[in-house]
Formats: structure tokens, C-alpha cells, sequence
């Protein structure tokens, strides 16, 4: 296999799909900001969200705007070309949209990554970071078991490389703070109610915030070297705690737990843990069948028989004070 050359952001070209979502609008605004690509190619269906992004971006002069699913091969294809990284962000996320219509989440969430790896083959994009989650571990509904088979879809990719420049890697993390769709939005439309609802006492969940997910996109699509999994070490936090802290004053009522939820996260579980290693900021989950040598793979110490990496036995925990700087919204957002 051939390695990977030095990632230089400046020089590339990026196609970002689901490129108007909370995860793209905030990457296309750091690689502005840190960066200067020689092009953004934003990929997405809702040619709302694309003109009111264009607007938000206007005067930047190396974004361009693609309208395509990426069920549609031959669009994707199209966009593919003279590529240097592909971040894939598309997906169906939603928790009860993907088990009420199974159908769409497989064709957005495996077949759309089955697109892209198949694109990235023919049009020979050297890197290609998919973006998963904590539900892909030990899926108890469609959404997750989705995510799953796209992580195994990218990972094995790289085996239909054989000796061509493509890389195929994917990142794993919790929930994003104040991402559309998250709790946070709902307690704050709840707020002022006086009543916040809660599925369980008991629950937990990891959290990151959008920067730092964006963020280590950036780092992981640098180190990769095809095949690897790469897990953000970030705090887990009480939802009960997180409602404590939004609205103080508020009531909690609890709901009872919704088809397909779960009472705790998990981004690493045991089996996988037997080929994880530890590299200080992050861990990194590396391929079982891959066509690299072991001097190629990520060095760092392997994980202890039986680690498992899950939001209620985390050693990070958000407290109120935590959670109220976590969120970077103090005065505004977090005001009683």
C-alpha cells in the first residue's frame, strides 16, 4: 500500500457533503478562518439552507455550491472530481424519523456512504473522512445500526483501494452541544415553560462541542492512515444536570424512554478495544483487516483486556459550573 502524503488544507480541495448542516456551516467557517483552501465544494439537497448559507459566506470567493444527494452516484461523482478530501457529513439523524421511515435512513446513511467510497475509488481522492457516532456502538435502533454499517462500509473500503493514493477513515463522537435537534435547543424552548421534560433520571450522555468536533475532523483527516477509528477523549455529562443548569427554576418531568433511546453512550466497546490504542488526546481504532505493515499502523499503548468507554463510568464529568462554561453561554442562553 502507498502512503499518504503530507496534508496541506491550503493547497486542497474539499467536497463537504451534507455541507449546510450545524457540523458543515461551522467547518466551512474554520477552514476560512485557520485556512485558505483552494476550494470548498459544498454538497447538499436543500437548496434553501444552500442560499442562506451562500448569503451568510458571501465575499468568500473559494466556496462552491452543489446541489446532489448522495444517493445520486453520477451527482456525487460529478463533485468528486479534482478532489483532495471528502469529509462526509450527510446523513438522516434523527432518532425517530430513521425508525418510522427505515427505508430513507438506508439509503441516505449505506447506500449514500457506499456512493461515496465507490466515488472516491474511481475519481482517486486521496483522503476521505466519514463522520459516525455513538450510537454506531452496540445499535439498539436503525439510526445507529445505519452509522454502523457505514463505519464498516469506510473501513473496508480501503481494501478496494489495492495500490491507488485513496484513504478511508472515519470519526466516532457524543452528541454535539446545541447541534439542531439536540436537548440543549429543546430545554431552552422549554424554558420558559417552567417545565423541562426528561426521559430518565438516570440518564447520561457524552458531549462535545461543535468546535471541537470540527476540529478533530481536521486533526484525524491529517494523521490517518486508512482504516482507523478515531475516538475524541470529551467529558460525559447528567441530563439531569444539564437541565438543572439551563433552567434552574424549572420543573423536571420525566417522560419515560423513547423507542430506540438508551439510558447510556457508548464510544468504545470491549471487543473493539482489543485493536485500540491510546494516543494521549484520542483513541484510535485500528482496522482488523487491513494491507499495512505494523510499522504503518498508529503507535500508542493498547488498551487494558476488557476497557469498555461509556458516558456513566467516563472518568470526566460536567457540573453545573462545568456544563455552564461547557456551553460557552452564560448570560444569554443560561440566564434564569
Amino acid at each position: 500500500m502507498t502512503s499518504l502524503s503530507p496534508l496541506n488544507w491550503n493547497e486542497s480541495t474539499i467536497l463537504l457533503t451534507g455541507g449546510t448542516g450545524s457540523f458543515g456551516r461551522h467547518f466551512i467557517a474554520r477552514m476560512l478562518e485557520r485556512y485558505s483552501p483552494r476550494a470548498i465544494r459544498v454538497f447538499s439537497r436543500d437548496e434553501l439552507k444552500q442560499s442562506e448559507l451562500a448569503e451568510h459566506f458571501a465575499g468568500e470567493t473559494n466556496i462552491r455550491w452543489f446541489l446532489g444527494d448522495v444517493r445520486d452516484r453520477d451527482r456525487l461523482a460529478r463533485a468528486a472530481e479534482g478532489v483532495d478530501v471528502i469529509v462526509h457529513a450527510a446523513a438522516m439523524k434523527q432518532v425517530p424519523a430513521c425508525e418510522y421511515n427505515p427505508f430513507e435512513a438506508v439509503q441516505t446513511n449505506v447506500h449514500g456512504a457506499e456512493n461515496v467510497v465507490n466515488v472516491a475509488l474511481d475519481a482517486g481522492v486521496p483522503r476521505v473522512m466519514a463522520l459516525s457516532t455513538d450510537k454506531a456502538v452496540n445499535p439498539i435502533n436503525l439510526y445507529g445500526a445505519t452509522k454502523l454499517c457505514a463505519e464498516k462500509i469506510f473501513v473496508q473500503g480501503n481494501t478496494y483501494a489495492a495500490s491507488s493514493p485513496v484513504r478511508m477513515s472515519c470519526v466516532r463522537y457524543g452528541n454535539v452541544v446545541a447541534s439542531r435537534g439536540s436537548v440543549i435547543p429543546l430545554f431552552l424552548r422549554q424554558r420558559d415553560s417552567g417545565v423541562l421534560t426528561v426521559t430518565d433520571p438516570r440518564m447520561t450522555r457524552f458531549f462535545i462541542t461543535l468546535t471541537e468536533a470540527v476540529d478533530f475532523v481536521i486533526t484525524s483527516a491529517e494523521r490517518m492512515i486508512g482504516g482507523e477509528i478515531f475516538v475524541p477523549k470529551i467529558p460525559s455529562v447528567k441530563i439531569t444536570d444539564l437541565a438543572a443548569t439551563i433552567a434552574p427554576e424549572a420543573r423536571i418531568e420525566f417522560v419515560g424512554i423513547r423507542p430506540g433511546e438508551k439510558l447510556h453512550e457508548q464510544l468504545l466497546m470491549t471487543d473493539e478495544a482489543r485493536h485500540t490504542v491510546d494516543t494521549g488526546d484520542r483513541y484510535v481504532i485500528l482496522p482488523e483487516f487491513h494491507a499495512w505493515t505494523q510499522a504503518d499502523l498508529p503507535t500508542g499503548t493498547p488498551l487494558e483486556d476488557g476497557f469498555v468507554y461509556r458516558s456513566d463510568t467516563n472518568d470526566r464529568w460536567l457540573e453545573s459550573d462545568d456544563v455552564r462554561a461547557f456551553l460557552g453561554l452564560p448570560e444569554v442562553a443560561l440566564s434564569s
